[in-house]
């Protein structure tokens, strides 16, 4: 049976047989899009090309009777009590902006940069640690608007995967809650504080953890198919394993299970090394993990050994050196690159072919026979089902008999995957 893109994803993320193996990218970078394929949009991109589609839209919801409204240059979420203003600064080199935080309580102000591949922070909104408070106090709760993305859903139906994150910091966070507060306050500064000022660490942490408890409630019925939590500032190339048990396991976990009661899939981002944490990602209980980055791209995956350790728990996203294999080789040494994947990663389903987190530079001829190869990488024809049940329409995956057959009291002897 030939799946939809969307199918595709979806059987995937859950660790069902798919027909072929699933291939896309993270976010495609608007200097990529620009540079190389003529400012195509994502979308129209990713069909042209043959990947599995992923679209990311993000809509919020304004109270406009609470005083709620978008600050007009970036659109960030102002209330009576958080007014933004946003200030261009000059610069030799890169775009700066200034974005000052009014409160009741006193200004908060943070300083980012930009240039035509990414942004960054140049200045922290937490000076010190008691403007944590501030933010505790006056600073918004983001709310989805779910109209907005349900009907965004409608419109790409089955063309595409609809993908969303838990929400960060404005201007400039993470989905986790210690990444956010490494955007927030420096990650040196933070980790410092983890030996010298733990409970203030926690303290921080579950203020932002708050925040996105709130946006998460949001979610319930809003129609994503996978949404992102974690980020790089969790990685052990960053941090320890220990720190990682103690202030960053205690504030994601509970919110994969909030995601979880809301109706929906989640991943767990950590763009950096990987395998001294595997299970300790992987107990959390996210659906799939990303972005197993190879020593090739700065990292530490084995991805064959992660495969082995976690691959029954957890779809695996990403594990692609597209730093090696997008740019400067041969199209066949790209294509046994995408086999060597498969090999060590695809056994059994749950792995989706994908680079490790965004690219700004592609040939396009190595990104078709990235795309290529993964479609020849295919799985058996599973066996036609045998259940008796006339609603299942799960076609050989066998969730559908061991439903049916749970309610009769009966184990199916069969169901092989």
């Amino acid at each position: 049976m030939i799946m939809t893109a969307k199918q595709r994803l979806i059987a995937a993320l859950e660790r069902r047989p798919t027909d072929r193996l699933p291939v896309t990218t993270h976010h495609l970078m608007p200097y990529y899009l620009n540079t190389y394929e003529g400012g195509m949009d994502p979308l129209s991109y990713h069909k042209a090309m043959g990947f599995d589609p992923i679209v990311w839209p993000q809509a919020f919801r304004v109270e406009e009777a609470a005083g709620e409204y978008l600050e007009p240059v970036k659109g960030l979420l102002c209330t009576p009590d958080w007014r933004v203003e946003v200030e261009e600064l000059p610069d030799p080199q890169y775009r700066t902006f200034r974005y000052t935080m009014h409160t009741p309580g006193g200004d908060l102000t943070t300083v980012l940069q930009e240039n035509p591949f990414t942004s960054w922070v140049k200045e922290h909104l937490l000076k010190n640690k008691r403007d944590i408070e501030l933010v505790e106090r006056y600073a918004p709760r983001y709310r989805c608007d779910g109209q907005a993305i349900n009907r965004i859903a409608d419109e790409v139906g089955q063309e595409a995967l609809v993908r969303g994150s838990v929400v960060s910091s404005a201007p400039f966070g993470q989905p986790g809650c210690f990444q956010d507060l490494a955007c927030l306050f420096g990650i040196e500064n933070l980790i410092l504080e983890s030996f010298d000022d733990p409970a203030w660490v926690k303290y921080a942490c579950g203020v932002l953890q708050e925040g996105k408890k709130e946006y998460i409630r949001s979610l319930k019925g809003v129609r994503y198919d996978l949404i992102e939590l974690g980020g790089g500032d969790a990685s052990s190339t960053v941090i320890s394993p220990a720190m990682l048990r103690e202030f960053v396991i205690p504030f994601d976990q509970p919110l994969i299970a909030l995601l979880h009661e809301c109706g929906q899939r989640v991943t767990y981002h950590t763009c950096g090394g990987m395998m001294p944490i595997l299970e300790d990602l992987a107990g959390m209980g996210p659906d799939a993990m990303e972005t197993f980055t190879p020593p090739g791209m700065g990292a530490d995956v084995d991805l064959a050994e992660a495969k082995r350790r976690i691959g029954d728990r957890v779809c695996m996203i990403g594990g692609f050196d597209q730093g090696h294999y997008f740019v400067g080789c041969s199209e066949e040494e790209t294509r046994a690159a995408v086999r060597r994947c498969f090999e060590q990663a695809g056994e059994g389903g749950g792995y989706i072919l994908c680079p490790s987190d965004h690219f700004f530079d592609g040939e396009h001829r190595l990104i078709q026979a990235f795309v290529e190869e993964a479609h020849r990488c295919t799985y058996p024809a599973p066996a036609e089902c045998p259940c008796p049940s006339e609603d299942c329409e799960n076609h050989g995956d066998c969730r559908g008999c061991r439903q049916h057959h749970s309610q009769e009291g009966d184990k199916p002897p069969y169901c092989q995957r």
